[in-house]
């Protein structure tokens, strides 16, 4: 299976890849997967298209009792992740951010998405940094652009930390309350999507909103 096979398939059907990580690894290492791809999603700039929401929500789902995963393990593990994945992210915009760009190497990082990232910077400055964290994509151009941007980092760690826990929980915990309705286990595939799909909208809209302030320009 190659990387990107590998990533629609989890994008698909989160349940099975944890059922398996439990399965194969205990559910004491089954958070390493999950810590590992939150990390990958928003620490590497050029892996923005990563199924981090859809993923702690399945996840929460085996936090019930008996599903194998502890609610307040699970949450502490991919918020250290996630808060680590901007950190890294930080740095590589500040160190390489220059080049990168420049490069134009990485195509995820479109100038309309690198626009609108930093129109929200720009807008709500450190804030921004957990506003991003909603929106895919952006919450992983944010911290690099943070950083190419040189925002001093004692004031992005404490947004960053804020945002990164924040994010976490709410999708853990809507998984957690939310995925053991028979109506949600039944759909669970469908509702996957619907999550994706409905966490892009925002992103899109302020994209679209960016070209064409562009083009009247």
């Amino acid at each position: 299976m190659s990387v990107i096979e590998f990533f629609l398939e989890l994008l698909r059907d989160p349940r099975s890849f944890i059922i398996s990580w439990i399965n194969q690894l205990g559910p004491i290492w089954a958070y390493a997967p999950l810590a590992l791809i939150l990390f990958i999603e928003t620490g590497v700039v050029f892996m923005p298209f990563l199924p981090g929401d859809s993923l702690l929500f399945a996840a929460g789902v085996f936090c019930v009792p008996g599903g194998g995963l502890n609610i307040v393990a699970l949450i502490a593990v991919c918020a250290i992740a996630a808060i680590l994945g901007d950190m890294s992210n930080y740095w590589i915009g500040r160190k390489l951010g220059e080049g990168i760009i420049a490069s134009g190497k990485v195509k995820a990082l479109t100038p309309e998405r690198i626009d609108k990232t930093q129109q929200m910077l720009d807008k709500y400055g450190s804030p921004a940094v957990v506003l991003a964290r909603f929106f895919p994509f952006i919450r992983t151009f944010a911290p690099f652009l943070a950083g190419f941007g040189h925002m001093r980092f004692g004031q992005f760690t404490v947004f960053n930390a804020i945002g990164g826990t924040l994010w976490v929980s709410l999708f853990t915990l809507l998984g957690y309350y939310f995925g053991g309705i028979p109506f949600v286990q039944d759909h669970f595939e469908v509702i996957i999507i619907a999550i994706v799909v409905i966490s892009f909208i925002p992103t899109l809209v302020g994209l679209i909103r960016v070209r064409f302030s562009k083009a009247s320009d």
